[in-house]
């Protein structure tokens, strides 16, 4: 399929379900992102829980996002339990007014849902000339370091670098791998590491079933639980969002709306010391001068030229799964 006819899909599928334009099209325009960056499990193969969530009012399809201006950096996004994609664009001019008026802007995103691929955002953000930071939080996944219970989500953090052509991009789940690549493992009966999870029991599992039952681990051991930590404490504390531990999970169709958080932290490179472009080529020529070193992104930006020269494969069965559900 082509990237456009992926986006149309998605677009009439979620307005079928209830989404209005407002809502269905940066969510359709998502899935279209996520299928070029050759990550289809949160694109098209995520449509089908977005369209149980719009049925179930998990997800309001109606909702109007509600934009305030606390202070002069500072941007507040009520997502008024509708999509996190919606509410991060209505936000958006007024992050980047405030980001270059101020020189450093933050946005928190409350009462939002899952907003997919995070480098996405920061990576509009960038795009707009201005370094950018994401946090947000997500269903409980994972256990601190040294316990045994569901505490945070994969709580993913990402940021973006200006940078021409395209910005450099990095997004990472706290946890050792993505709650997607377990249960495609799990789905598959295929084994795991032993330091990617617990069993229900609290102990390191080689078996992904007996690990969607379990908790999660963070990455880099107490680092990586501190990291999430920080997520959970930008994107939910602080912007009043919905902690990890008292969301259900988005496997879950029915219930209420989850209410996590989104943090965004947006610099204009203007407003520091000058020269920034020019240090920035140098630290990235530095970084790729050794063989078989890449700058992060890079596989990425790869995957979008070949789904805009090639088109994007979809395995049938979910194809004519979206097609049913649409």
């Amino acid at each position: 399929m082509t990237p456009d006819a992926i986006e149309a899909l998605a677009l009439r599928a979620l307005t079928q379900a209830g989404a209005t334009p407002h809502q269905a099209a940066p969510v359709a325009r998502s899935v279209r992102r996520a299928e070029e960056d050759g990550i289809g499990p949160v694109g098209l193969g995520y449509l089908p829980t977005y369209l149980a969530h719009l049925r179930s009012g998990k997800v309001r399809g109606d909702a109007r996002p509600v934009v305030e201006r606390p202070r002069p950096g500072v941007v507040q996004v009520d997502a008024a339990h509708g999509f996190a994609h919606p509410a991060f664009d209505t936000g958006l001019a007024a992050l980047v007014a405030a980001a270059r008026a101020n020189g450093v802007a933050a946005m928190a995103i409350a009462r939002s849902y899952s907003i997919g691929v995070l480098g996405h955002p920061v990576e509009d953000i960038a795009g707009r000339g201005l370094v950018a930071l994401a946090m947000t939080n997500s269903p409980p996944n994972m256990a601190v370091w040294g316990g045994r219970r569901k505490q945070f989500g994969t709580n993913p953090i990402a940021f973006a670098i200006p940078r021409d052509p395209a910005p450099i991009v990095v997004d990472m789940a706290t946890t050792v791998v993505t709650k997607v690549a377990l249960a495609a493992r799990a789905a598959a009966e295929e084994p795991i590491p032993p330091d990617w999870a617990l069993d229900a029991e609290g102990r390191p599992t080689t078996d992904a079933r007996a690990a969607m039952g379990g908790a999660m681990l963070p990455f880099g051991g107490a680092k990586g639980a501190n990291v999430a930590l920080l997520v959970e404490l930008f994107a939910a504390v602080l912007t009043g969002a919905a902690l990890s531990r008292e969301v259900q999970p988005y496997a879950v169709a029915e219930g209420p709306p989850p209410g996590v958080g989104q943090f965004f932290l947006a610099c204009d490179p203007a407003a520091f010391a000058p020269g920034f472009a020019d240090r920035l080529a140098t630290l990235a020529a530095a970084i790729t001068e050794e063989a078989g070193v890449r700058l992060p992104g890079d596989r990425r930006l790869a995957a979008r030229a070949a789904a805009a020269a090639q088109g994007i494969a979809v395995p049938p069965d979910l194809l004519a799964r979206i097609e049913a559900l649409a």
